[in-house]
């Protein structure tokens, strides 16, 4: 019987990061670049992090539009899970940024720099819980010119030339705009608040519910929003522009959720008619496959940003088009025809909620977990609308779309994001384990047992895979192996002879051994492997081509 490990935040999380590590170099080849000091430092479990848990992340900025820099604060609250443990703290913040000072219990306390790694010099004797240490920084940000691909702040002008600013930063992590511990593995358990001061005639929304907008001068105003739940450093954000308040609520599961949507003030007509019929329409199918939302505790919002989308938590960005489909040309990625049925941005970002922020990812290297049960969920919504069969012609569609550039999952350790095929290779994966179990009652119930049993936790790929294996009753190891950890598409190899149908797999891992439907068995299934299986088939067909369902991603290749 297998048996799977639950994590909580960061404790048990430790110890496997360790055996994580140590796959590096079993994952390295000659076309890899050689991971830096820094690298390393921002990327791994280092002796100046593991000794301090993080409990709270109280932040206020005040971003400058004209400099483009930003003047802030962190007070961070953390405990000490070490009784043996280094006297420094380390802190990550991308320069230009620049701290300018650190305090304790009213003491200043003395700091080194090394390049974006930060060592505060904190007192010996340390509570074991309820510490805060209060960090003051300052300085430019670093730009994002192509958000959210690139990360850091965005200053940007609406349509009306206007001033609109906003932060995307997955990819490098949020110290690339305030002090943090930039590691996915620690996320404040009591949750975070943010304060932004903005302009009086801008309006500033952050995560989760406003607590308080305060008059400072003629010319500012501060508003402090504040998320109870665990948030990873990433889903803390905040947007300053003309916006406008749209208010509904969702009947969900837990009872009913408040809904806001911050529109930019043009969009107002656009957002009632299309953005909070969509919203709703997604949250219904997607309570229904992952279960109840994540944070009803902190609300539900969705605000325009000035780029395309980011699973902001519980302040979803959007930046698409107000339109089915997506910006593309065609507005259907996967030219079924069904990409058109729903808004493809809407759908994604709403369900990073369940996977992204309810469950994160410990490393980036496994950001397949996020992004491939996200697009898992564009298929659910999509087939919950227009039946299963359109749902499977639609991720049908989508595998033409993977490049097979490296593998999925990246190296451990070194904050290094793997392929961009984790979107849809990873939810290709998920996609033919469902077909394999081929019983939509016990998948439904795998993906809602996920969402409880990890709920706001932290995890790696190992869990969800012996958790999925246990669940099922089915072992997948095969299937996770092949597809996020190479780069190799299997070939299913076939001829005919004297009646006979021969097959195999080929360009695979030897283990490689997965049942797929066909058109020539009397019960559909086969489960060829690499050694060669043979059957009768029936005269009538002895000419016909074989062919597989179209929920499996393979090669076939008819052998003379």
């Amino acid at each position: 019987m297998l048996t799977y490990l639950i994590i909580h935040k960061k404790t048990a999380f430790l110890v496997l990061f360790n055996l994580l590590f140590c796959s590096l170099q079993a994952q390295q080849n000659e076309s890899l670049r050689i991971p830096t000091k820094q690298d390393t430092l921002n990327g791994s479990i280092t002796p100046e992090r593991i000794w301090w848990d993080i409990q709270h992340y109280d932040l206020s900025v005040k971003p400058d539009y004209l400099n483009k820099s930003i003047l802030g604060k962190n007070e961070i609250e953390y405990n000490v899970i070490q009784k043996k443990h280094s006297h420094l703290m380390q802190i990550d913040l991308i320069a230009p940024l620049k701290i300018d000072s650190v305090f304790q219990k009213g003491k200043k306390i003395e700091y080194t720099q090394n390049e974006n790694i930060w060592y505060l010099k904190l007192p010996q004797k340390q509570s074991s819980k309820n510490n805060k240490i209060t960090i003051y920084y300052s300085g430019k940000p670093t730009e994002s010119i192509k958000p959210p691909w690139d990360g850091g702040l965005v200053w940007a002008k609406d349509s009306l030339n206007r001033p609109w600013i906003s932060v995307a930063c997955q990819y490098k992590g949020a110290s690339l705009w305030y002090p943090c511990k930039n590691a996915l593995y620690d996320e404040p358990d009591k949750g975070a608040s943010i304060s932004i001061t903005a302009a009086d005639n801008l309006i500033a929304i952050g995560n989760g519910r406003l607590k308080s907008k305060i008059k400072n001068t003629a010319t500012t105003s501060t508003y402090k929003w504040e998320v109870k739940n665990p948030i990873n450093h990433y889903g803390i954000t905040f947007y300053i522009g003309n916006y406008v308040n749209l208010q509904s609520t969702f009947n969900g599961e837990k009872g009913p959720l408040n809904m806001d949507f911050w529109i930019l003030d043009y969009n107002k007509e656009k957002a009632e008619k299309h953005m909070i019929p969509e919203v709703n329409i997604t949250l219904k199918s997607l309570e229904n496959w992952y279960g109840p939302y994540p944070f009803y505790e902190d609300g539900f919002k969705m605000v325009d940003a000035p780029y395309i989308g980011m699973e902001h938590q519980s302040a979803v960005a959007y930046g698409s088009s107000y339109k089915k489909g997506t910006n593309k040309k065609g507005g259907d990625i996967s030219n079924t025809g069904w990409g058109k049925k729903t808004d493809k941005i809407i759908v994604h970002e709403i369900a990073h909620e369940w996977f992204g922020n309810n469950i994160t990812a410990g490393d980036i290297a496994d950001r397949w977990i996020q992004e491939g049960f996200a697009g898992l969920g564009e298929e659910l919504v999509i087939a919950d609308l227009c039946g299963k069969q359109a749902g499977n012609e639609f991720m049908n569609g989508r595998f033409r779309t993977i490049g097979n550039d490296k593998p999925v999952i990246a190296r451990y350790g070194i904050n290094e994001d793997g392929s961009n095929d984790n979107y849809v290779k990873g939810w290709a994966v998920m996609h033919m384990i469902a077909s394999i179990i081929n019983d939509d009652t016990k998948f439904r119930e795998i993906l809602r047992g996920l969402n409880h049993d990890f709920h706001n936790k932290v995890v790696t790929t190992g869990e969800i895979e012996t958790y999925i294996n246990t669940k099922s009753g089915i072992n997948f190891q095969y299937l996770f192996d092949q597809y996020l950890r190479t780069i190799k598409v299997p070939v299913l190899e076939y001829q005919f002879k004297n009646g006979v149908l021969n097959y195999r797999y080929s360009n695979c891992n030897q283990n490689f051994s997965m049942p797929i439907k066909t058109t020539w068995t009397k019960d559909d299934w086969i489960v060829p492997t690499v050694s060669w299986q043979s059957f009768k088939v029936e005269n009538d067909v002895s000419s016909k081509d074989l062919k597989i369902d179209i929920n499996y991603y393979l090669t076939l290749q008819k052998l003379d």
